[in-house]
């Protein structure tokens, strides 16, 4: 089974890549959809998060995602002391998501992983595919798509890891800058050239 980790910044083109993974058959196990998870009412990593970071990041015993964002995304200890109460629960789950996979026959599993770099590296994937986009291209996807101000998204795209880190710990660098029809056209070529058992 091939293991791949895929990886981005925000609003470079991951999630369009993903998709296009997940048509071709890969399995894709979304991370941000795992740490949505790991941090439901009653879950271990709520209780640490509110030891941590106090009831103003809770609402109704929910987690408040805005309020923990307006947090952590203008204070890098305060980040990684999420970091590092978050990323060992999903790692975890991920593994659990591998198992499945291998017992299912899957072939390829695709690891969507945004912080990829950020959570220590390239996790022993097979192939890590980091998908990058011109600064100013995710700035005004931030801002037109998600109705970010022009400071959020730039505090968004600071927060975290730059272009040049996760592509040290790529094997490939897909482009994001262009058209969808761009990128799924070099996704398509990677799964041709690089992945095993495609038929």
């Amino acid at each position: 089974m091939l293991r791949i980790g895929l990886t981005g910044g925000i609003a470079a083109g991951k999630s369009t890549a993903a998709a296009r993974f997940a048509e071709l058959g890969a399995r894709v196990v979304d991370h941000d959809r795992l740490a949505r998870r790991a941090v439901e009412p009653g879950s271990a990593a709520l209780v640490d998060i509110v030891r941590e970071f106090g009831d103003r990041v809770i609402v109704d015993g929910q987690l408040d995602r805005k309020a923990l964002a307006d947090i952590v995304f203008h204070d890098d200890a305060a980040r990684e002391r999420l970091n590092g109460i978050v990323h060992p629960t999903v790692f975890a789950m991920g593994q659990a998501e591998d198992r499945m996979a291998r017992r299912d026959g899957v072939h390829v599993v695709v690891h969507d992983i945004p912080l990829l770099y950020e959570a220590g590296g390239s996790g022993g994937f097979g192939l890590v595919v980091s998908v990058q986009a011109d600064r100013g291209v995710r700035l005004k996807r931030l801002m037109d798509g998600r109705g970010m101000t022009h400071d959020e998204a730039v505090a968004r795209i600071d927060a975290q890891a730059s272009d040049t880190e996760r592509a040290s710990i790529a094997d490939v660098v897909l482009d994001g800058s262009g058209t969808p029809e761009h990128l799924i056209a070099q996704v398509d070529a990677l799964w041709r050239d690089r992945v095993p058992h495609s038929g």
